[in-house]
């Protein structure tokens, strides 16, 4: 291992939590300490591309597969490096957050696969980051229980040969961590959170015969995947575990990224996984990069634009074709229904379309697909075992009947749907709630029976955005104007109100929740992203 840099050169400057001191050791702040030196720079670079690159998007209106990386397309002979044990079937993956009672249970859920999650279904709060780093080292050494205050329900692990093979997943490169400085800086929240899990849990990963696993979010492009490449290559090297033991997959999830997934693959072929499929924050991928692009890339209301639509469907053959032909696994998108205890006829409509869902991401050659809630995981293991039998993936269907041209990808028009005054008032509602939450702490809130997390609101308030700006005018004749979503919001707020009381309202943060909303939906100069400006607002 190489020799530590002193730790004073990162500074912590947070309130004490309960055993932080298990994972903010002197050797592993050192460890972040050297990531955040050698690659940051890189990472600032890349940021600043995405803006170049956007820009270019906002004169053109378009966007192609690159010219530059054609010979990496068109050469059939490199693969990725062939899955480890532990990860070749992933028919089933959960996601969730890492708070202690999630962690028992997405282990426990009877998936192949849990998304241990620090990004988009976890709000950054210093509490969250340090003590969902003490549960996973936990749950890697079987000390972990809990007891539900409220019910007094207790939970446990299931035997280890039953548990769900854990991926990581850090926060993206745009997010910093304002706790963590070094030199003056706060460390990026991706360099956090990677440094913290892979020094803690590579060596104990592989004795358990596992390995350090990743999800890396919100990539735009393979220079990013790049990066990502080289971070594991040192990593790996300063704690002396062979080269390729770390495995990555990477979500497709921004328009960007899905005109450069061959190349994505080909940076990080010694250690890729597969690929993913993410549904809203491609959609807020969209509305950002071609929100000057006028009516013909105008999104209909969230819920009418299924992974059915053309462009969505040219996006996911795409997406099991690149992998398939390239060894790595393809992973479907997410079904975030959360069943009701009270409805047995909403579970019934809810469960007949996640199997539709399902059987579809099958039968087109995915390997596997993710659930939002335990009760799903049957329902969608029951689709992938119809097709797989006991194979553990169908890589070996190549899906050549697939041919996807660069326009398909962004064929919005196509659709068969238009915004709808009911949509828009869904989007208030869903971003206000979301973001009163996500102010609270928690980053996966079910919302009208869906497990929704801070790609939704991203969605959510750009869609509030890209129809005002395109002059947007809804079936009832009314438009949509910075005064109509102002009046929508008020009106949710004090339906909110109504709904919960008083006291609960006052304890809560929902005229906070309301203005930053407004604030991001209607300012003329877009936030790159959402929690940006919200992680000034977060309180710890």
């Amino acid at each position: 291992m190489s020799a530590p840099a002193p730790s004073s050169l990162v500074v912590v400057e947070a309130e004490p939590l309960p055993r932080q001191e298990e994972v903010l050791t002197d050797a592993a702040l050192a460890f972040v300490a050297e990531l955040h030196r050698r690659f940051t720079p890189r990472r600032d670079e890349l940021l600043a591309r995405r803006a170049e690159r956007r820009a270019e998007i906002a004169r053109t209106s378009t966007l192609d597969f690159l010219p530059e990386t054609a010979a990496v397309r068109a050469d059939d002979s490199w693969k990725v490096a062939p899955a480890p044990a532990a990860l070749n079937d992933r028919r089933v993956e959960i996601t969730g957050p890492t708070d202690r009672k999630m962690t028992i249970n997405a282990l426990n859920s009877g998936a192949k696969v849990w998304l241990a999650d620090f990004e988009d279904a976890s709000a950054p709060t210093w509490e969250n980051v340090v003590l969902g780093q003490v549960n996973l080292i936990d749950a890697y050494t079987r000390n972990i229980d809990f007891t539900d205050p409220k019910s007094g329900k207790s939970y446990a692990l299931k035997p280890a040969e039953e548990l769900a093979t854990v991926v990581m997943r850090p926060r993206g490169w745009h997010l910093e961590e304002r706790h963590l400085t070094v030199d003056g800086r706060p460390v990026p929240g991706a360099l956090v959170d990677f440094g913290l899990y892979f020094f803690h849990n590579a060596q104990r990963l592989i004795d358990l015969g596992k390995g350090p696993y990743f999800y890396l979010p919100k990539t735009e492009s393979h220079l990013e995947a790049r990066l990502w490449n080289e971070i594991f290559v040192f990593a790996q090297d300063y704690v002396g575990i062979p080269q390729g033991t770390v495995r990555a997959t990477v979500l497709i999830e921004t328009i960007t990224a899905a005109y450069e997934m061959e190349e994505i693959l080909y940076e990080l072929r010694d250690h890729a996984a597969g690929l993913n499929a993410g549904r809203w924050d491609y959609l807020f991928s969209i509305v950002k990069n071609f929100r000057d692009g006028g009516p013909k890339f105008v999104l209909p209301d969230r819920n009418a634009v299924t992974m059915t639509a053309p462009f969505m469907r040219a996006y996911t053959e795409l997406l099991v074709r690149t992998c398939h032909k390239r060894g790595a696994h393809a992973i479907g998108g997410m079904a975030a229904f959360i069943p009701s205890r009270r409805d047995a006829e909403v579970n019934k409509v809810a469960f007949e379309k996640v199997k539709a869902d399902k059987d579809r991401e099958a039968g087109d050659g995915f390997d596997g697909s993710w659930v939002a809630h335990p009760d799903l995981v049957p329902i969608a293991m029951a689709s992938f075992d119809a097709v797989l039998g006991d194979k553990p993936n169908q890589k070996d269907r190549l899906r050549e009947d697939v041919h996807v041209a660069g326009p398909e990808l962004i064929d919005i028009a196509s659709l068969d749907a238009r915004p709808t005054y009911e949509g828009l008032r869904n989007a208030v509602q869903v971003g206000i709630r979301y973001i009163e939450a996500w102010l609270r702490g928690l980053g996966a809130v079910a919302i009208f029976n869906l497990m929704e997390d801070a790609a939704t609101a991203e969605i959510s308030r750009s869609q509030i955005w890209q129809w005002i700006n395109a002059g947007v005018e809804f079936e009832s004749g009314a438009k949509a104007t910075p005064e109509l979503a102002r009046q929508v919001a008020a009106e949710e707020l004090a339906a909110i109100r109504a709904e919960i009381g008083e006291e609960a309202f006052a304890a809560g943060k929902w005229q906070q929740a309301h203005d930053l909303l407004l604030h991001v939906s209607l300012d003329a100069d877009y936030a790159d992203f959402l929690t940006l400006p919200a992680y000034d607002q977060l309180v710890g």
